[in-house]
């Protein structure tokens, strides 16, 4: 039944600015009908308790564009969030669960790489969410990183889940539809989200603003290949791993760690209590995948000791918020009729050097605003 949206399960209402948010919140659920509440209480319910078919479904639901249902996915989302204050609330206000975001070149060989990290968390008793982040799949329809079949082992394992890119919308979209689906494998008891992407455009640099570390994996190929990975990537990384170190490997793999523990000098500190380190493993022999997951559950205990990761999900829910509200308005802009009606001469005038894009912008931007006042 309805009883599950009590009162009690709401966020706090310690001050009125969050009265006014949970205000909102009541309006949204007095206005779901019997079948939309039943819904959100088996998804809610199937997820907390850790089903998996519930988590794939509630995701499903938060990747939505049809409006309605993604009113649905908020109400969802809010009681998953509630209930995750209580977990941490429990564990003396640290995040329950660590969240590491991979990226790295084609030829980095990520896919063996989570599929032995995450096979061997498993075996320690971790629960362990990989979600992918592919922007280049909303533009060709198909993924650039292939699909579930990449991780065999991981995928047939009942303490992991995989979850591909959503394949429709733009990247602030894929953004926003993983950062909730962290949120929700979170809720239901995995305790390591990995997120990868590939290292296209600017996807590396929205993961690397929704987890706690972020790990930058390299091949052991000529310095030609790795022309290719930006310097601000770099700088955003907390830990780099150079991948498939064995064999006739070994030599050139050593010599990239040494190239880019200096270059890593060279680069600003972004923590007061980590220092970025450069490390080998090879997801064929499993040697230094263990220290690997070492080195990170250092780089979380200093970080959690510091207050800083925390801080850190403080600041990113904020940059969140923030693009989503961007996307948003300029969705609205696009779709206002007065912009609507004069942009396309406008955008022909401004191509051919009639007015200024400055000039073209402010006309429009007056359109907008002059119509959509009340």
């Amino acid at each position: 039944g309805s009883h599950a949206y009590n009162e009690n399960s709401l966020p706090g209402h310690s001050s009125q600015h969050r009265r006014n948010g949970s205000t909102a919140l009541r309006q949204h659920i007095q206005d779901l009908s019997g079948p939309e509440q039943r819904l959100l209480n088996k998804l809610y319910e199937g997820l907390i308790g850790g089903q998996r078919a519930s988590l794939a479904e509630s995701i499903t639901l938060v990747e939505t564009q049809h409006p309605r249902k993604k009113e649905l996915a908020q109400v969802l989302l809010q009681r998953v969030l509630a209930y995750r204050r209580e977990q941490e609330g429990r564990n003396g206000g640290k995040p329950v669960a660590f969240r590491v975001g991979l990226s790295g070149p084609p030829g980095a060989g990520k896919s063996s790489f989570i599929e032995v990290v995450g096979k061997m968390l498993t075996g320690r008793g971790h629960k362990v969410s990989v979600l992918a982040v592919d922007p280049s799949s909303c533009t060709t329809g198909g993924s650039l990183m292939g699909d579930k079949t990449r991780m065999t082992e991981l995928s047939r394992d009942m303490d992991a889940f995989i979850r591909p890119s959503p394949t429709s919308g733009t990247l602030g979209g894929v953004t926003r539809t993983t950062n909730e689906a962290i949120v929700l494998c979170e809720g239901a008891g995995y305790d390591i989200v990995l997120v990868e992407t590939v290292g296209v455009g600017q996807s590396e640099f929205a993961v690397a603003d929704m987890v706690d570390m972020f790990v930058l994996l390299i091949p052991p190929a000529g310095g030609d290949e790795l022309q290719g990975i930006k310097r601000g990537i770099i700088e955003r990384a907390d830990l780099v791993v150079v991948t498939k170190s064995d064999g006739d490997l070994l030599v050139p793999a050593r010599r990239i760690q040494a190239e880019y523990t200096s270059a890593l000098k060279l680069l600003r500190r972004q923590s007061k209590s980590w220092n970025a380190k450069v490390v080998r493993a090879s997801s064929h022999t499993f040697e230094g995948i263990p220290e690997v997951w070492t080195k990170m559950e250092s780089y979380r205990d200093a970080m959690l000791a510091s207050g800083e990761l925390q801080g850190r999900r403080r600041a990113q829910q904020r940059v969140w918020m923030w693009s989503l509200i961007q996307e948003n308005v300029l969705q609205h802009f696009q779709n206002h009729p007065s912009v609507r009606d004069a942009l396309p001469h406008l955008e022909e005038r401004v191509t051919k050097g009639a007015i200024s894009p400055g000039l073209a912008a402010d006309l429009l931007l007056k359109a907008f605003s002059s119509s959509s006042l009340p």
